[in-house]
């Protein structure tokens, strides 16, 4: 079943989405009901990111206040890689950064040239509950920022360059 995506044309669901997401209790994926349960969570979380044609989707914007996102992005070889994160920090940050259009599930219609750092580094634990360590670069990097900016109460509006209201054409994604 499809989730609802929270959105910004609410002040209440705005509000909600600016507050700083909680940690994720880890020790819930090692309980074996628990973790079925997240699992099946994330793949509805997966489900609802690809029928909105979005490439990211963190807990808040399904309504849930905890730190932890999906994402799904075509590695170097065009194949998919589906990621799901808990407690994701960003640890390391290039210097270096790259300014592209973004959108975002949550602010319907609305797209900006926002500027990203083109390499970082994120920690995190997996669905297992295993620590985890990603150097990321490019579009996978974008995600994980634009992500964890989601998690701590920021969306891609408060730092884009502009932000132009665009009715995508089939195939564009959104993050």
């Amino acid at each position: 079943m499809k989730q609802t995506i929270v959105t910004v044309e609410h002040k209440k669901d705005e509000k909600f989405l600016r507050e700083k997401t909680r940690e994720f209790d880890i020790s819930r994926l090692k309980d074996s009901k628990q973790a079925k349960e997240v699992r099946e969570l994330i793949r509805k979380m997966r489900e609802t990111m690809k029928e909105a044609n979005g490439v990211g989707l963190s807990a808040n914007q399904i309504g849930i206040p905890e730190r932890f996102f999906v994402a799904q992005v075509p590695d170097g070889q065009g194949h998919q890689k589906f990621y799901a994160i808990f407690n994701p920090e960003i640890i390391k940050k290039s210097k270096e950064t790259e300014t592209v259009e973004e959108g975002c599930l949550s602010v319907p219609e609305m797209y900006g040239p926002t500027e990203r750092h083109y390499e970082v580094t994120l920690t995190g634990y997996d669905q297992r509950g295993k620590k985890l360590k990603i150097k990321a670069w490019g579009l996978l990097a974008r995600v994980f920022q634009h992500e964890v900016g989601h998690l701590d109460g920021g969306l891609f509006i408060d730092i884009a360059k502009e932000v132009h209201k665009f009715v995508p054409v089939e195939n564009t994604q959104k993050i």
